[in-house]
């Protein structure tokens, strides 16, 4: 900015109008058009400025990023993770800094967003057959199937169990909310059984069918598609897709069968072994442990069912299809990320046992 100061004022420019071309203060720009006229290019430099100098060279800033982007196993300390006290601790025994504080390596991280506190979990893809299983439940997201837009009658469900939905009766009521305070729930609780809750989620409408079962099986499941399919616009329609995982209740050619011989309009559709991640009914799992289920806090199993029925009426008025990112031109990519992935950390790995 300081430069472009210096080429408006060879133009012949005025202050006013160079503060207005270049978002300046005019004050600002009288400065350094003033500083570039009595010292030249010397005086585009910024001045020293007062306080105490740098504690830290830009090294050591960067030698402990390096450390925080280590495994603790791998280094030799006896951490599956690590915090900005064990980093701290860490680099001053290995030399790094004489002092350091824990605050200190916390700013360093932040500017480069490194939290090595944090940890997800994540599974290899090990289905031979996983792209064309894939790409089959992605089509179908994209109302296509087998190269053929869906009809106007044409559904796609995706269907699920969630097992154990306990029913924790609290020993003390759960506390309000209230100023500066979270809402208090009592650790200590009585058991009032489980019970499974599955749903049928209509991935292009948004709607949810749900029902609770005392445990999960073929039986409970196919209570699940009856409750769907007899009822319109599924019982008429051309086809329904029922996009299920690999779960015992409906795994394999027995369960494609089963279906279609109750329902001959119904095509179940398996998504890839240990990729229940590709079935959106999942998602709406993750909303109702959120909202319904998490504190856990019912006074007995009918209440739960109770409650998971209010919800479901309360999500249907108002849900949207989710918006899926996840498109069949990214499977392709998606192995090879994963074999970069494992590459990389095995040389990594290779690297840090020879040094």
């Amino acid at each position: 900015m300081r430069a472009q100061v210096v080429l408006h004022a060879a133009r012949g420019r005025s202050n006013a109008r160079t503060a207005r071309e270049t978002g300046l203060h005019v004050d600002t720009v009288r400065r350094w058009r003033g500083r570039f006229a009595a010292q030249g290019m010397s005086g585009l430099a910024g001045r020293d400025r007062s306080g105490r100098p740098p504690s830290f060279s830009a090294l050591q800033a960067a030698q402990l990023k390096a450390l925080a982007c280590q495994l603790p196993a791998e280094t030799g300390v006896p951490l599956s993770r690590w915090s900005c006290p064990d980093l701290a601790r860490e680099a001053v025994e290995r030399g790094i800094a004489a002092v350091l504080s824990a605050s200190t390596v916390r700013r360093w991280l932040k500017d480069d967003a490194i939290k090595p506190w944090q940890h997800c979990s994540w599974i290899f893809i090990t289905d031979p057959g996983f792209r064309a299983g894939a790409a089959r439940v992605l089509d179908l997201y994209a109302h296509t199937w087998q190269g053929e837009p869906l009809g106007h009658d044409e559904y796609v469900i995706s269907a699920d169990e969630k097992t154990s939905i306990q029913a924790r009766c609290r020993c003390h009521p759960t506390l309000a909310p209230g100023q500066a305070r979270a809402m208090r729930v009592n650790h200590t609780y009585g058991r009032g059984g489980a019970v499974a809750y599955l749903a049928a989620y209509d991935v292009h409408h948004a709607q949810v069918f749900g029902r609770t079962e005392p445990r999960t099986g073929i039986v409970p499941f196919m209570n699940l598609v009856t409750q769907v399919m007899s009822q319109e616009p599924y019982a008429r329609a051309k086809r329904v897709f029922w996009i299920v995982d690999n779960g015992s209740s409906h795994r394999g050619k027995k369960a494609v069968d089963r279906l279609t011989a109750a329902y001959p309009n119904a095509v179940l559709v398996h998504t890839p072994v240990h990729a229940s991640w590709l079935n959106q009914v999942e998602i709406y799992f993750s909303v109702v442990q959120r909202k319904v289920v998490s504190p856990n806090d019912f006074t007995d199993l009918a209440q739960v069912g109770d409650r998971l029925r209010v919800f479901e009426d309360r999500y249907n008025a108002t849900a949207q299809p989710f918006q899926w990112k996840f498109t069949a031109s990214e499977l392709d990519d998606l192995p090879a990320r994963l074999d970069r992935h494992t590459t990389d950390h095995r040389q990594e790995s290779s690297a840090a046992l020879a040094a």
